[in-house]
């Protein structure tokens, strides 16, 4: 089974290129759509924010077709007065700052930080066995500290500054250029050319924040049986080599998929494919856990799982409407649409469980109210109140779908269902973005080619460098705890303490 997956992983690899060959002279595609819309939120008087061509289109309309040459150079003129947009981050005063945008990106990087530690922690916690409680958290926690030097160091500047079409440059290595200049009579800082109304410190930890929850979104996958060592080298290969270029592919101007139009409003490709394909390509190259189908694996304290996907919820409002970037009704609307789309999944899951197993579950309802938040995640800033019920009910169902049929007819352990929920749930959202986009809404109509090239890269460049990276580990530390240590519990073995 192993091989037929890796063999349609491959297959899926020459097809993406085919497809991205096809597409890459698209006319129809807008150009940086998936690129977070802040420059809107700029105020009026900023330059930063102001169209390259200023002049009045009335003014055309109205002229003699005699004139037209005249005017043709009056606007060429005016278009090369105008200063254009910045392209990368720069310095301002901090008059230009926007303070109801800064306080509400700083709320909500807390929220999403707070969705990791201790809301994923918790969540996943809950469903492990007893034995490996600790070890669960554990993996969470230490993740957090890990990505947040990793991303300081490196990880922001390949992801976030200009460079090629894959990876961006090394300006802000170990933050190099971000300044706050505190002067007697004015203030100076730099902000980003995503962010130009909240200072580029801000900016910075608020996009921490999903390099951070990404990586620890896989650890689900292979829960119970990877050594902590192991997992804390691919981590950190994983963030540097994939998740920045993913990161960088989408939401950077100079992207190659933000310059297709790929629509991906707070990270369905980015984090939530990009992880759960990792996640699968991790339980696949780990194997199933010791005992999986004969020993009685249930969750160990369904309260914790309840408290964490509680508290997954909640955060979510910083992970999508904070990704408006500006306290605005953009924002307003992903927030809305967030809800409604988590409410209806919920309730998508819980019904089709009940119709098909005789009872709802607790674990149930709570993982179709994470792949409601999954799905709804590129396209919150996008959709309308029809779409985001939509998307909701399509995505319980057939996450509930992947989750008990699709893992248990194609024989992987993913251990607590992060391929089943958010690479699944990722695919269906950013399918759907394309189907349900409204341009009165986010600007942009959906193209659903666009989706699937945007869905088909991230499956294949993470999904292929993942296996790269656990085969090189393997090879040399080893992934594995031993047959012995996994049945005695990961707590003991790898970190000396249990839960009583």
């Amino acid at each position: 089974m192993r091989k037929l997956l890796m063999s349609l992983l491959m297959a899926g690899s020459l097809l993406s290129v085919g497809i991205g060959a096809a597409l890459a002279d698209d006319a129809s595609a807008p150009a940086a759509a998936s690129a977070p819309d802040t420059t809107a939120s700029a105020p009026a008087s900023s330059d930063a924010a102001a169209p390259a061509a200023s002049a009045p289109a009335a003014d055309a309309s109205a002229a003699p077709a005699a004139s037209a040459p005249a005017d043709a150079s009056a606007a060429a003129a005016a278009s090369e007065a105008a200063p254009a947009a910045p392209t990368a981050p720069f310095s301002v005063d901090s008059s230009k700052l926007n303070s109801g945008d800064t306080a509400w990106m700083l709320t909500s990087t807390a929220l999403v930080l707070f969705m990791t530690i201790p809301g994923l922690a918790l969540f996943y916690a809950g469903m492990v066995r007893k034995k490996n409680v600790l070890a669960t958290v554990m993996q969470s926690f230490a993740i957090t500290c890990l990505v947040t030097v990793i991303w300081t160091v490196l990880g922001y500047s390949l992801a976030f500054t200009p460079g090629g079409s894959f990876l961006g440059g090394f300006s802000r290595v170990m933050l190099h250029g971000m300044a706050y200049i505190k002067g007697d009579k004015a203030t100076t800082l730099t902000v980003s050319h995503l962010a130009p109304t909240i200072p580029e410190s801000v900016y910075f930890v608020y996009q921490m924040t999903f390099a951070i929850i990404t990586p620890a979104l896989i650890t689900g996958a292979f829960a119970d049986r990877m050594k902590f060592s192991a997992m804390l080298i691919f981590m950190t290969l994983w963030s540097i080599i994939v998740y920045s270029p993913i990161a960088h592919m989408v939401w950077e101007p100079t992207g190659w998929l933000a310059s297709a139009g790929i629509l991906d409003f707070a990270g369905g490709t980015v984090v939530h494919i990009n992880a759960g394909i990792a996640g699968l390509v991790c339980c696949l190259v780990l194997g199933k856990r010791t005992g999986y189908g004969k020993d009685s694996m249930a969750p160990h304290n369904l309260v914790l799982t309840m408290i964490g996907g509680s508290m997954l919820w909640v955060g979510w409002f910083g992970f999508n409407a904070g990704s408006a970037v500006a306290a605005d009704g953009r924002a307003g609307f992903a927030m809305l649409t967030t809800q409604v789309a988590t409410a209806m999944a919920a309730l998508g899951w819980m019904f089709a469980e009940w119709i098909a197993k005789g009872k709802p579950s607790v674990l149930g309802i709570v993982s179709g109210a994470v792949a409601g938040l999954v799905a709804i995640t590129p396209a919150s800033g996008f959709v309308g109140v029809g779409g985001a019920l939509a998307i909701g009910l399509i995505a319980g169902v057939i996450c509930f779908w992947s989750a008990t049929w699709l893992k248990h007819k194609m024989g992987y352990d993913d251990s607590l269902d992060a391929f089943g929920v958010h690479c699944i749930g990722g695919i269906v959202g950013a399918i759907l973005t394309g189907v349900f986009a409204v341009k009165d809404i986010g600007g942009f109509d959906g193209s659903v080619i666009l989706q699937l090239k945007g869905v088909l890269t991230t499956l294949v460049y993470s999904g292929v460098i993942s296996f790269i990276l656990l085969k090189i580990i393997d090879v040399t530390i080893g992934l594995r705890v031993t047959e012995e240590e996994e049945r005695e519990g990961l707590d003991v073995i790898l970190h000396g303490e249990h839960v009583e």
